[in-house]
């Protein structure tokens, strides 16, 4: 019911915002192309590392591949791929999103394994301890993002990237005898490096695009969000599956355990390094003349 209304409120109050794309067609044919390439990359990288995980990432690369070309030739996309050909902000915002939550999002699902299977904590316990994260978040993105229209938006959100490979560095030290302070320090870390990249980074991505091009820009945020977030929980059941296996999570394993957490958070340090560069990479939103009044 809650869906229905929103969507009459919408057609209700919103009609000006899809006035720009009066008379175009929707792109089945991408949608499809682009669906069925992101449940076989998804579902394959599930899969791994079985050969027929890895048969299945292939496969969804290549859609994926087919999907781009598809694109470039439709008369209605449903992704505009000059938005990325003739706009590094907007192709470098979108890049760094990508990384940050590949990097980021397991995290919490890590964590709370080790929370309870190691240090021997209730679930409520866990929740206590990880929502010290996302509050931290919550209390500083509105500032980051206010800053971001003062300061250029790629060093505010580029600081934020290597706040946030500070705290994942930090997790590969986890151990049996790790303090819990040192667990809610570093999730506090996080939480204000994730504050310092995702507003600015959003606002970097819709400062970036004509106004015609709002809606695809933040479906175009949003998937690499969700795509970001499916690959770091892929990544996480990757290093379980190659270090852990199927075994229960007992004290038996957990030194096992402890190296697939360490070598994942190894991994997404690495991939929110690699996120800095893109981040910075982006340019300057600032100084550059207002997206309506560019050519093309």
């Amino acid at each position: 019911p809650l869906g229905v209304i929103i969507i009459i409120f919408v057609f209700w109050k919103l009609k000006e915002e899809w006035a720009e794309a009066k008379g175009e067609e929707f792109d089945f044919i991408g949608a499809i192309i682009y669906s069925l390439s992101l449940v076989a990359i998804i579902y394959g990288f599930s899969l791994l590392p079985a050969m027929s995980g890895a048969w299945l990432v292939l496969i969804g690369a290549f859609l994926l591949w087919t999907f781009v070309g598809w694109e470039i030739k439709a008369k209605s996309p449903i992704l505009d791929i000059n938005l990325f050909r003739n706009n590094t902000i907007f192709a470098f915002s979108n890049l760094a999103a990508l990384i940050n939550y590949s990097a980021t999002f397991a995290v919490s699902f890590l964590l709370s394994l080790y929370l309870q299977y190691v240090k021997g904590l209730s679930p409520q316990d866990t929740g206590l301890i990880l929502v010290s994260q996302p509050v931290v978040m919550a209390i500083f993105s509105p500032f980051a993002g206010r800053l971001s229209d003062r300061v250029e938006p790629r060093i505010i959100a580029s600081a934020g990237m290597a706040l946030t490979v500070a705290s994942l560095l930090l997790f590969t030290f986890l151990n049996e005898e790790t303090a819990l302070k040192f667990v809610v320090t570093s999730l506090i870390l996080l939480g204000f490096g994730l504050a310092l990249f995702s507003s600015p980074n959003t606002n970097a991505v819709m400062s970036s695009v004509e106004s015609r091009f709002y809606g695809v820009a933040s479906a175009t945020l949003a998937t690499m969000r969700l795509t970001g977030q499916m690959l770091s929980m892929g990544i996480a059941m990757l290093t379980f599956a190659i270090y852990i296996g199927k075994v229960p999570i007992t004290p038996r394993y957990h030194s096992f355990f402890l190296t697939s957490i360490k070598i994942a958070f190894l991994i997404f340090s690495a991939l929110c390094f690699g996120g800095i560069f893109a981040s910075l990479a982006r340019g300057k939103i600032h100084s550059m003349p207002r997206p309506e009044n560019r050519c093309g």
